[in-house]
């Protein structure tokens, strides 16, 4: 697909990692994949579940749909969802929505409720089916994502396509940061001024006062204690 959305590498998978605010080795796992080999038993394989495009060893593998995919992810595992029970459910979501990228689609938001309930009716009392359960709820008669899930799938703006245009990072309260692959080669940036999030911190952890990063980069001071406190958390 000639979109830079799908075939642009802009991430490394450290670096994608850390926007979405989750391990490195989770997400790397994530792209690449996994085999396990338990002693006495079969080889344990999870495939890669996050788009990734070829690359020269130690170059950024990740393009921003990926990223989104990852988002969502994260989102399915803060719900307490084991991956490797959900990955069934995930192949059935690609399915029925009938696109790759399922992850990383407006029909997840609109109609992945009601596939994956369907499919836990269908898979009976299953690990696997048990799992999609608990990433939905019958809410006034309806099927909509558990919240944890649904709150994520808020934070992603869509393209008239159907696929993820800007994400909307879940880890901060007060500041509103986001990724577009067309602003800033991806990175993120302030929604409010469009400053990158790197040159506000990086002018603050070279010894700026507060008052003066938000002077340059015309920001409120509350959005950039904000980052501020993001930052220090992943540094601890």
């Amino acid at each position: 697909m000639d979109d830079i959305r799908f075939s642009t590498p802009l991430y490394s998978v450290a670096e994608a990692a850390r926007i979405i605010d989750v391990p490195p080795s989770t997400f790397h796992t994530w792209v690449k994949g996994y085999v396990r080999r338990p002693e006495g038993r079969s080889d344990v394989i999870g495939k890669a579940v996050v788009t990734s495009v070829a690359h020269e060893p130690g170059r950024e593998s990740v393009p921003f749909i990926g990223l989104a995919e990852g988002m969502v992810l994260a989102a399915i595992r803060r719900q307490g969802v084991p991956l490797q029970r959900i990955r069934p459910a995930l192949s059935v979501l690609e399915r029925e929505i009938g696109i790759e990228h399922a992850l990383a689609s407006e029909r997840l938001f609109t109609d992945g409720a009601e596939i994956l309930l369907d499919y836990a009716e269908a898979a009976g009392n299953s690990p696997e089916a048990e799992s999609a359960r608990e990433l939905v709820v019958v809410r006034h008669g309806q099927r909509v994502f558990a919240d944890v899930v649904d709150a994520y799938l808020q934070r992603i703006t869509f393209a008239q396509d159907g696929w993820a245009e800007r994400l909307k990072l879940p880890q901060y309260g007060y500041a509103s940061v986001i990724v577009d692959p067309r602003l800033s080669f991806g990175r993120p940036v302030f929604e409010h001024g469009g400053a990158r999030l790197a040159d506000a911190l990086g002018m603050f952890q070279a010894g700026e006062d507060l008052d003066t990063v938000c002077a340059e980069y015309g920001m409120g001071r509350a959005e950039v204690e904000d980052a501020v406190r993001v930052a220090s958390r992943r540094a601890a």
